[in-house]
């Protein structure tokens, strides 16, 4: 639903002040009387600590204080589950005094400057008992491991989360009988995946500034996704009311999931407590990738069968994920990966097991696609083996099986809406490829050398669709808050302000919500100023994660826009109003058979790849990607294809170049020069965007989100194309230059 400002490419509100440096990033703010904090890190990864001795960094000139675990009033933290002492060290937490992974933190130094900060770290006396550890989740489930975490006692809120043993969350699906299925089977298809673990790269590290203000409120300026779930964790750690905690988000060099979970709120805070004066802190690049949580780690077992004609009979899966020290959002990440592992398709008999499981390795979270990417590699490379194994075009397959409105997906309950978007960006990305349709389905291109390729270049092309959750789940009433005043004092308003607490992480979220107050106030964009992200100033407008900002905060901001609207005709001046708008109630899924209506809307994408592989060398580049994605609406159609293209230059990484590599936990890969994200070298030929607007009922203007979709079908279809090219399925990502050649080697 196109108006004069929804669905119209408007420019960045916040493009000429990137462009030309002025954007103001939490690394950025000094203030009058600053000091430098600098964190020491364990340095092994798991180990007691029976004392912290900090007398001689205290007695450094230009120390003003050393931060311990006795320093922190309530020693835990965590997202979704407090598992993580802010500071490991003796104190009243019990388990507090544990060194789960290498860059645990210990002590936090403040000082005078950043120099003297880092001379002190060398200072302290750590006294460690260093104790058995766990690398693979695999040897943490024998019965001989030892348990990581203490009992956990359980909440209704989270009821995958188990704490059995090493096993943080537990999620299982049970439909129909499916070894009778087997035994029916015409083809089965069997596999085993190791699926990578990934470093978020943001190009700006995590930073920050706390101070006190004005109020005397303990303020920190930061980095994030969710201010008020900052505040509150912030405040839970130093036993503090939310009200005395103050958190604003200035401008976010991205995030990609990787700041959803605390990093230097809680200890800004503290020191700013602690010494009455301004603390900064920045971390370098190095710190950035070996403190903080990677996409996790998957391996997988999965066997599919089906009839002769393609009919899907069953499919089993069983997934176990590398946690981490803490839980972080593993469980939720769990929970997103059994509702995309066996596909959007019918099929009558499942088994699905979803383990997520502590280890002595890096907490692993939140991660752009979350969770969906994995599930997606094992559903999308199952379909690809049996097409192939069934002699059937793998557009065919998709096309016999894909799910019809009215019928159940895997979980039990249909999809919100009638998921036509599956079917339109499959036949999108198929035509764009060269697909044909006659009378007996689907057929894809004769494979064919291009004039001019030398022996030893070989192409081919892969395809895979998929869906992914918008919004919170699981039972969680999902909510978004929205503010506005309108000034002036004749008619029309001379002036509106916008006030929500959406963190704007550089996909453009501030200027669709001005975008959507426009159209909603029905007054010229140019009137129109958004406040910052302050909760000082704002109500709740949740996570910017989930795919859901733009869903949320727009149906929040039409709700605020009518009732600001009626109080301006009743002569308020100014006039405010506030709205929180509650999305459709989803519900919990039964622990035993895994049925529910976990979630209230869906995204729907395709993409296809064309791979160039040279047999000689093992390397390979990528002339084109199409990606095919039902956006609901395109509230500002140049931002949305801003989104596809990174998402799928970002997958592409992944699957290719990214390796993110641990050894007894400690990270091996820890500089941009060891990791390799994609360059501009390394980006397709062509990346094509295909936007399908089928209006999403309960989006505003028909939106749904995106920003995680196109992401989550590229591995799968890369692994595909290269199947075609290679002749070999290798089911270990990333393709490696050594992988491809070892596969070449085995064909031969």
């Amino acid at each position: 639903m196109k108006g004069d400002y929804v669905g119209q490419s408007l420019v960045r509100l916040d493009a000429e002040d990137k462009v030309c440096g002025r954007a103001t990033y939490p690394g950025d703010f000094e203030m009058e009387g600053m000091a430098w904090m600098k964190i020491l890190y364990a340095g092994r990864p798991h180990a007691r600590v029976r004392g912290v001795d900090c007398a001689k960094a205290e007695a450094l000139p230009g120390v003003l204080a050393v931060l311990t675990s006795r320093d922190v009033p309530c020693n835990e933290y965590g997202l979704q589950y407090p598992d993580q002492p802010v500071l490991c060290g003796p104190c009243d937490k019990e388990g507090a005094d544990e060194v789960r992974f290498v860059t645990d933190q210990v002590a936090a130094v403040i000082a005078e400057t950043e120099a003297i900060a880092e001379q002190a770290l060398g200072l302290i006396e750590v006294d460690y008992e260093d104790l058995p550890a766990i690398f693979d989740p695999r040897q943490a489930l024998e019965p001989d491991a030892i348990r990581l975490h203490p009992a956990y006692p359980g909440t209704p809120i989270h009821p995958e989360l188990v704490f059995e043993f090493n096993v943080a969350s537990r999620h299982r699906i049970r439909r129909g009988d499916v070894e009778s299925a087997f035994e029916q089977a015409d083809v089965i298809v069997e596999s085993e995946y190791e699926i990578p673990g990934q470093e978020h790269a943001f190009l700006q590290p995590e930073a920050g500034l706390g101070y006190l203000d004005e109020q005397g409120r303990i303020t920190v300026i930061a980095a994030g996704q969710w201010a008020h779930e900052d505040r509150a964790q912030i405040a839970h750690a130093m036993a503090l009311e939310p009200e005395k905690v103050r958190v604003v988000y200035p401008a976010i060099g991205g995030a990609f999931g990787g700041r959803e979970d605390e990093s230097v709120q809680i200890l800004l805070a503290l020191a700013a407590q602690k010494v009455e004066r301004p603390v900064k802190i920045v971390w370098s690049r190095e710190e950035s990738i070996v403190a903080r949580y990677k996409r996790h780690k998957v391996y997988a077992r999965a066997r599919w069968a089906a009839r002769k004609d393609g009919t899907l009979l069953a499919a089993e899966n069983h997934v176990v994920a590398d946690a981490g020290a803490y839980v972080y959002t593993t469980n939720k990440v769990m929970g997103n990966l059994l509702l995309t592992c066996n596909g959007p398709y019918r099929i009558p008999n499942v088994k699905t097991d979803v383990l997520g499981v502590y280890t002595n390795n890096l907490p692993k979270g939140a991660f752009r696609g979350f969770g969906a990417p994995q599930g997606n590699f094992i559903a999308e490379s199952q379909m690809n083996k049996l097409a192939e194994k069934l002699g059937l075009d793998p557009v065919e397959l998709r096309m016999r099986n894909l799910i019809n409105p009215g019928e159940p997906m895997p979980w039990g309950s249909e999809l919100p809406d009638d998921a036509r978007g599956l079917k339109d960006s499959l036949e999108a990305v198929a035509e764009r490829l060269g697909w044909s349709r006659d009378e007996s389905g689907y057929r894809a291109p004769a494979k064919a050398a291009r004039a001019g390729d030398p022996p030893h270049i070989v192409r081919g092309v892969g395809l895979a669709i998929g869906h992914k959750n918008v919004g919170f789940s699981f039972g969680y009433q999902e909510n978004a808050w929205a503010g506005m005043e309108l000034r002036g004092r004749g008619d029309e308003p001379e002036e509106g302000l916008v006030f929500a607490a959406s963190s704007d992480v550089g996909q453009g979220t501030r200027t669709v919500i001005r975008q959507m107050a426009a159209e909603a106030l029905g007054l010229p964009v140019e009137k129109l100023r958004v406040e910052p992200t302050d909760t000082a100033i704002t109500g709740s407008s949740g996570s910017c994660s989930a795919s859901r900002m733009t869903f949320m905060i727009g149906n929040a901001v039409r709700g605020a826009a009518e009732a600001v609207l009626a109080r301006w005709r009743e002569g308020q001046r100014p006039a405010r109003a506030e709205h929180t708008y509650l999305a459709p109630k989803t519900t919990q899924i039964d622990g035993q058979t895994g049925a529910g209506d976990p979630n209230f809307s869906y995204g729907y994408v395709a993409a296809g790849v064309e791979l160039e592989l040279d047999t000689e060398l093992g390397t390979y580049r990528f002339p084109r990607v199409i990606c095919a994605n039902d956006v609901g609406q395109a509230i500002n159609p140049r931002l949305v294809e801003g989104q596809v293209e990174g998402a799928v230059i970002q997958a592409l990484g992944w699957v290719s170049s990214e390796h993110f590599i641990e050894r007894d936990g400690v990270a091996q890969t820890t500089t941009l020069s060891t990791y390799l994200v994609p360059t501009i070298a390394d980006i397709p030929g062509e990346i094509e965007t295909i936007l399908i607007e089928n209006p999403e009922p309960h989006g505003p203007w028909g939106a749904r989100g995106m920003g995680e979709m196109p992401f989550i079908v590229v591995a799968a279809a890369v692994q595909h194309a290269l199947r075609q090219a290679a002749g070999k399925w290798v089911d270990d990502f990333p393709f490696t230059i050594e992988r491809v050649l070892r596969a070449l080697k085995q064909e031969r």
